[in-house]
């Protein structure tokens, strides 16, 4: 399992460069287009799940913080909340980048939004919401009234 656990960043490392280091290059466009992009981190967290189904599903039906911890104890346990850590952050980055170049937003902002999503997946996903709120709003004000169209 460490193995599993040490090698799993190897599947999302690459995007997560490409899109923050990387983000107008065609070729990070063209691979962060694709829905497909958390597939291979979503396969490992299968392959982990199959052996630790039965405590796993036992556990989300009939959730408690003893059984949490309990199965987060073990070291599959642990992989397991990895591997599903890494394949939703990335595509959480992946919608992050998609619609930040849809709206034209600066990437010395985004950049950094997309590395705190990358190490504290919600805490990125909050910061990137309020930037793309105050980014609308500011567009909104700033925006010169169209005339006739009253």
């Amino acid at each position: 399992m460490t193995g599993i656990f040490d090698g799993s960043f190897l599947l999302v490392a690459p995007f997560w460069g490409l899109m923050i280091l990387a983000p107008t290059w065609r070729v990070t466009e063209r691979v962060v287009a694709s829905p497909l992009l958390a597939v291979p981190a979503a396969l490992l967290y299968l392959l982990v799940i199959v052996p630790q189904f039965g405590p796993v599903v036992s556990g989300a039906l009939s959730p408690s913080l003893a059984g949490m911890q309990s199965l987060l104890a073990t070291a599959a346990g642990t992989t397991l909340a990895w591997v599903h850590f890494l394949a939703f952050d990335l595509f959480v980055g992946r919608w992050i980048y998609r619609d930040a170049r849809r709206r034209g937003l600066p990437w010395l902002v985004v950049s950094p939004l997309l590395v705190v999503t990358l190490l504290l997946g919600p805490v990125g996903f909050l910061g990137y919401c309020v930037v793309r709120v105050t980014t609308a709003e500011v567009r909104t004000s700033t925006a010169t009234p169209n005339p006739g169209s009253d």
